[in-house]
């Protein structure tokens, strides 16, 4: 095993995908158990996502489902990764973190995004529009608006406390799209960073954010976490064929605008595409982190050393969950965690 991996802890981010024959309800009580099943093997966090109105992603509401995985949980962190910033008030933000933080003392971590919905109808129904994301200061601003609440710093309205949240330090953490790594290096706050694709962009970023960290209350030090796709099975192939669900609900997304649940790989494979779906398609399948134990330890531990990365964040989604199972616990073995080592 080589020490680069044993050495950084590995976590998951799941998005609640749904698949073709069930629902969403289904894809949510999915999450759960997948919680359980990865703190038993070993993985440091488990986040949820937010996302609105998308038919194929059913976690809408990332803090009421960290509560229900939190309580399902008994040692793994939970978080989110992340909630929306701009899509809600810092101070309910804050009152939720709280309570949080409160029933699952030193387990909750605060993954924050500043994405808003993705169509002007979304975004019309969460009361923003495009301009909410498009300066990064006033994103900069609603995060220092957020930790005065739990430092009680903030002097935006005097004589008013979150409560429970003020006094408590949920860990915090920056999803950094576009200027993130600015804000997350200006506010000294960990930085998660994606995709594994986008090597070169990536990199750029964590230099830009490590050379601009200032050390606050929340952080002495940058603390980058890299995140993107991982499949590991017994063969290339299958492992492939993990990528192929997602692949094709981004690839049908880009290329008609609905983004459908995850569908079976063998019907995929089977299916007639436009020269514009099979370009997105087969886009989708290239640049993971893919293939056998071997092949994805050699991978992983080429990423972690140009990146200087503090910590993984998986975000593989599949149809097949069971083969989303042996992928996580394969990737177990290969980072040396806990249950993950066994044959």
């Amino acid at each position: 095993m080589s020490s680069v991996i044993a050495n950084t802890p590995f976590s998951v981010l799941d998005r609640s995908r749904t698949r073709e024959g069930r629902d969403a309800p289904e894809a949510l009580r999915d999450t759960v158990r997948l919680a359980r099943r990865l703190e038993a093997l070993g993985y440091h966090r488990f986040w949820v996502s937010e996302h609105h109105s998308v038919p194929g992603v059913a976690g809408s509401a990332p803090t009421v489902l960290a509560a229900a995985v939190a309580a399902a949980t008994s040692t793994i962190r939970v978080g989110t990764g992340g909630v929306m910033l701009p899509n809600h008030r810092p101070f309910v933000v804050a009152e939720q973190f709280g309570v949080l933080e409160s029933l699952f003392p030193g387990r909750i971590d605060m993954g924050i995004g500043r994405s808003v919905g993705f169509t002007d109808g979304i975004r019309r129904a969460l009361g923003k529009d495009k301009r909410a994301v498009r300066n990064p200061e006033d994103f900069a601003g609603q995060i220092e608006e957020l930790l005065g609440w739990f430092t009680g710093d903030q002097g935006l309205y005097p004589q008013v406390h979150a409560l429970p949240a003020e006094g408590l330090r949920p860990e915090p953490f920056v999803l950094a799209v576009g200027e993130g790594a600015d804000v997350a290096a200006a506010a000294g706050l960990p930085m998660v960073v994606g995709d594994l694709r986008g090597r070169e962009r990536m990199l750029r970023a964590v230099e830009r954010y490590r050379d601009g960290f200032r050390p606050s209350v929340w952080s002495d030090r940058p603390h980058v976490v890299v995140a993107g796709t991982v499949a590991v099975a017994a063969s290339e192939d299958e492992a492939r064929r993990l990528l192929i669900p997602e692949a094709w609900s981004m690839a049908h997304s880009r290329a008609g605008g609905v983004f459908p649940p995850l569908a079976p790989a063998e019907r995929i494979e089977s299916l007639t595409m436009t020269a514009k779906e099979r370009e997105f398609y087969e886009s989708g399948l290239r640049g993971h982190v893919q293939g056998t134990e071997e092949q994805v330890a050699e991978a992983l531990e080429s990423v972690i050393r140009e990146s200087a990365a503090d910590e993984v964040l998986v975000t593989t989604s599949t149809y097949d969950r069971d083969a989303l199972l042996n992928s996580f616990t394969r990737l177990a073995r290969i980072a040396g965690l806990g249950a993950g080592t066994g044959s």
